[in-house]
């Protein structure tokens, strides 16, 4: 299939798509924008319990994903020759950014692994080239969810996903800085009225508010985007 193909490594191929097949990424997925396959790692596993892990070498709490196992699965959704990126969901990768978001969503598509337990096998990451991302400083119970986040991000700024062109483009983070304010109608709600400059019909006064409001919203919020 021609588009943007994910394919997912997972433990819980069941959280797939989830709400990734609903709303805008539904619709996408089902009209064949992208593509969606799920993999399980157990099916890679070699003893009668399918194991997938191991105790950590030097000892210490958790279990670790084994590297073999999970080399097998990687190479069977992504053999020689495929270009897509291979990526690792992890608490100590690289932040995502919207910038990212935009990089995958103008590619061919992504492999996911989703990680679990205490973590993967560092020999798999540098064997297979994983690429580390992280959506947050804290820590879930596994990758599913943040590939679920990912994904979603990617996938609404594919070609035609969105209803109005430029609806990717005037928000959050795509220019350094944090969205404006919104307002609709009713004109007044609880006192509170809509700014004049919005219904003055004077579009580049309009344009400087919105400017000037990410601007400040961006220095009390996230001064950090500002360099």
């Amino acid at each position: 299939m021609s588009g943007f193909r994910a394919s997912v490594l997972t433990l819980y191929p069941e959280m797939f798509p989830g709400p990734l097949g609903v709303s805008l990424a539904g619709r996408a997925l089902e009209s064949g924008t992208w593509s969606l396959e799920t993999v399980q790692i157990r099916d890679f596993a070699t003893d009668r319990h399918r194991s997938v892990d191991d105790t950590p070498a030097g000892g210490g709490a958790g279990m670790v994903m084994r590297a073999d196992i999970l080399a097998r699965a990687i190479d069977s959704a992504s053999p020689e020759g495929d270009d897509r990126p291979r990526l690792l969901m992890s608490p100590r990768g690289r932040p995502l950014t919207q910038a990212r978001v935009r990089e995958l969503a103008d590619g061919p598509g992504a492999v996911i692994l989703c990680g679990r337990f205490e973590g993967v096998d560092q020999r798999v990451i540098e064997a297979r080239q994983l690429e580390e991302v992280s959506i947050g400083d804290y820590i879930l119970s596994g990758g599913e969810i943040a590939a679920l986040v990912l994904l979603d991000a990617t996938v609404r700024l594919l070609p035609g996903v969105m209803g109005n062109a430029l609806s990717g483009t005037h928000e959050s983070f795509e220019d350094g800085l944090l969205e404006h304010p919104h307002y609709t109608r009713p004109p007044e709600f609880e006192g509170r009225t809509i700014p004049e400059v919005l219904i003055s019909g004077n579009h580049a006064l309009i344009e400087k508010w919105r400017r000037e409001e990410a601007e400040k919203l961006t220095r009390e919020r996230r001064p950090d985007l500002l360099g």
